[in-house]
């Protein structure tokens, strides 16, 4: 039998948790719209959606598809299959490839760091070719081979024709996606997400800027990546911090540089001020007591392995509601550990929040003949 539990029906809190919602508007007490055609703003530790538009429509990235190249880079790195200090040799392919530049020299070697530099900063179309043939042994092949890891992330909206989203019909992904690709990039690599703070590079005797508006204000921007081609408009991935709390954004499709600069910005410091996280459980507490049967104990704790945290706009009362879903009764033994039950967290007009639960301790089977006593009162309905 499905057991349901309801814990409370209104909690008064500063803030409230957002799903994906359609349009530019997110809270209804909280406005806000862009001009972007598509775009996503998520709280990082909490994955909470605080403004979607048009966020799994398919569009063309353009070099924000770059990240996802450099997510392949870091990961070999990390696996040991190349390092920082490793050179790869320049091709006449990756030497004559249009767009932005490195300005590497054909036949040179690189190091890899100054190519990472060369991509994340001066977005180097040459750059990325050489990182993708000195991995896969082609552009083909590593495309290949980051739609694969694409998959593996969860952005199964998106298809990598090449490496630095040079405009092709079979290359695209979506506002969600970068979403999701951005929070890989910084939860799997801390150490190399510096790369995409840098505000300049030099290669060759040339200087050039990152093209990240975000990081020449103070707003606590540190990274990620801009794009733009004719087809895909203005577009970046953007990131910063505020008080310990980290938000992720994806805009595209905006009309010019000044549009996506105060578009980002505008919404970066939104997501980042607006709102705040409220811890509502800790890791291992008891959330609610589940009946037991021929067990030693009648009954089991089930608690939550992992802090339970809720992204809320500030100053905000709202009514939630916590239910404890399991199938009940449980039959000992149990171990603890074991999956017995959700909980779940239902705000008005929001995307229902559902966790697991665990069992909280160990519960032994009770002895043969208390057993059987136990298996009659059941079968017969007794207490």
């Amino acid at each position: 039998m499905r057991r349901q539990h309801l814990l409370t029906g209104f909690l008064l809190l500063t803030c409230i948790a957002v799903s994906a919602l359609p349009g530019a508007k997110a809270f209804a007490d909280e406005p806000i719209e862009t001009l972007a055609k598509q775009a996503i703003v998520v709280d990082y530790d909490t994955g909470t959606v605080l403004l979607s538009k048009n966020a799994d429509e398919q569009m063309p990235t353009s070099s924000m598809s770059k990240v996802m190249t450099i997510y392949a880079v870091f990961d070999n790195i990390g696996k040991g299959q190349l390092s920082l200090g490793d050179t790869l040799p320049v091709s006449e392919k990756a030497w004559r490839m249009g767009g932005s530049k490195m300005f590497v020299e054909v036949d040179k070697r690189i190091k890899v760091e100054d190519l990472i530099r060369g991509v994340v900063i001066q977005s180097g179309n040459d750059a990325t070719i050489v990182l993708a043939e000195g991995l896969a042994g082609s552009e083909n092949a590593f495309a290949d081979m980051i739609n694969a890891k694409a998959k593996d992330l969860g952005m199964d909206n998106s298809h990598f024709a090449n490496a630095s989203g040079w405009p092709d019909p079979e290359h695209y992904s979506t506002a969600r996606d970068l979403a999701v690709l951005a929070r890989a990039t910084i939860h799997d690599f801390p150490d190399y997400y510096k790369y995409y703070a840098e505000k300049e590079f030099t290669y060759n005797n040339i200087k050039q800027a990152n093209r990240n508006p975000l990081l020449y204000r103070n707003i606590g921007a540190d990274g990620i990546k801009t794009g733009h081609t004719e087809a895909a408009g203005y577009g970046l991935m953007g990131s910063g911090t505020h008080n310990g709390r980290r938000v992720i954004l994806v805009v595209n499709g905006l009309e010019d540089e000044r549009a996506r600069a105060e578009e980002s910005a505008k919404l970066l410091e939104w997501g980042l001020k607006r709102f705040e996280n409220k811890k509502l459980y800790q890791t291992g507490e008891v959330i609610e007591n589940a009946n037991v049967v021929m067990g030693q104990s009648a009954q089991v704790g089930l608690s939550v392995d992992e802090d339970v945290f809720l992204t809320l706009p500030k100053m905000v009362g709202v009514n939630i509601t916590i239910q404890v879903k399991y199938d009940g009764p449980v039959i000992a033994p149990v171990k603890k550990g074991r999956e017995l039950g959700a909980l779940e967290i239902a705000i008005p007009g929001m995307e229902t929040i559902t966790r697991p639960l665990y069992a909280a301790e160990d519960v032994g089977e009770l002895g043969l003949f208390a057993k059987t006593l136990a298996k009659a009162k059941l079968l017969f309905g007794g207490k």
